[in-house]
């Protein structure tokens, strides 16, 4: 049996356990009957472009080992988009090392360079199996349950929520109401996720605001009004990408005015800071914005356990379907059992994700698109792994 190289890349944004999925592969391969050595691009596609390749069979067992507790890419990433002419030098690169092996860890976009890469490599008679091993924290990925590194963006921002909520309470005498934004440009996964902070129905989160469910501003105001009537303060989360009802970015501006100009997907603003505003300026009422951008992307100290496990769990199994000479797909997570909480790892197509959003299914979202539903609490409780509690004094008042 003739031995071929593998090459493997990290595209796109980090997770706390994109470095577990390398882990997995790595070790798997150096198992492996059919892979000779193992590469790694720096810097994403643009080291396999750039030449920026190392040799991951240098590493020690121990360092590679250690993978699996780091976060962040390690092998540094990209959010390149190829252009017609690059694919030429691609195959030159791929005989050069005699590639015979293309793992890619990413999002949407990353299956979709791997579904270009592959039907050119078909297209010029390179043979060539390429996986693709599923990343992102957004949990936007579709025809998996979940993607590794969400479950640990998840926990993440229920913490903050859970701490964040308690700093809120104490502080309500001065700040009436506060608003955390997550990540999620076009999907709520992550802010709806701050629901496991909540154990009763004055704690935070009071309102969950997601990009699935269009704003409406005058609702939007009496929610809040509402609930600092009824509990003296307000703890409000929402994605990045939340929209008013007609269509624009709550990130670029409140008003109707849409001459504003954009910079970016957001509109170079803040959901936060613009829901801030709007409270502010509809009720006189100090309040805060937390925003955590990046942070939940490369949090090993609040990573979930289960996230770390199955993230490892799919870099060995992308090695095994290789060997099993399967290519053109992802990896896939399918759920068997709620409780207790049992999954499988599988296959789908590139064509099934690529450039493809899952957003949040309807049954996860209450009425008036502001909370979520008991099904979704099902749904993601087993992800986030077991949230502290914390006690409380009875503050009597003094009766002498």
């Amino acid at each position: 049996m003739v031995k071929r190289n593998a090459i493997v890349g990290q595209l796109g944004g980090p997770t706390s356990v994109i470095n577990a999925s390398l882990s997995g592969l790595i070790q798997e391969g150096f198992k492996s009957k059919k892979i000779k050595h193992i590469l790694g691009m720096r810097d994403g596609i643009t080291g396999l472009l750039r030449d920026r390749i190392v040799d991951l069979g240098k590493e020690s067992p121990e360092a590679v080992r250690s993978l699996k507790y780091i976060p962040s890419s390690i092998l540094g990433s990209s959010r390149y988009i190829l252009k017609k002419k690059d694919f030429q030098k691609i195959i030159r690169q791929l005989q050069r090392y005699n590639i015979g092996y293309l793992f890619l860890i990413g999002g949407n976009g990353t299956m979709e360079i791997s579904r270009q890469i592959e039907q050119y490599c078909k297209k010029n008679d390179y043979q060539i199996n390429v996986i693709g091993i599923p990343k992102t924290v957004d949990n936007d990925l579709c025809s998996t349950d979940h993607a590794p590194g969400f479950a640990s963006a998840a926990r993440y921002i229920c913490l903050s929520v859970l701490q964040g909520g308690r700093l809120a309470r104490d502080m309500q005498s001065i700040d009436k109401f506060v608003i955390l934004q997550t990540v999620g440009r076009s999907t709520g996964w992550l802010a709806a996720s701050s629901i496991m902070a909540k154990r009763k129905e004055e704690e935070a989160p009071h309102l969950i605001y997601i990009p699935e469910r269009p704003l409406n501003r005058r609702k939007f105001l009496s929610s809040v009004k509402e609930c600092i009537e009824k509990y003296g303060w307000v703890y409000i989360v929402c994605g990045e990408g939340i929209v008013w009802e007609d269509n624009s970015f709550v990130a670029s501006h409140y008003s109707p005015d849409t001459s504003e100009k954009e910079f970016g997907a957001m509109g170079g603003g803040s959901a936060a800071l613009n829901l801030h505003r709007a409270i502010y300026q509809e009720m006189n009422l100090r309040g805060e914005f937390q925003i955590t951008e990046s942070l939940p992307m490369c949090a090993m100290d609040r990573a979930s356990e289960i996230d770390i496990e199955e993230a490892y769990a799919c870099g060995v199994k992308a090695v095994k379907l290789a060997e099993e000479g399967f290519s053109g797909g992802m990896v896939s997570i399918t759920r068997t059992s709620n409780n207790p909480y049992k999954i499988e790892l599988n296959s789908v197509p590139f064509g099934e994700v690529a450039l493809k959003v899952r957003l949040m299914d309807d049954v996860f979202i209450n009425k008036q698109g502001n909370f979520v539903t008991d099904e979704f609490i099902k749904y993601i409780k087993p992800l986030v792994g077991k949230i502290p509690e914390y006690g409380e004094l009875r503050l009597e008042k003094v009766d002498f």
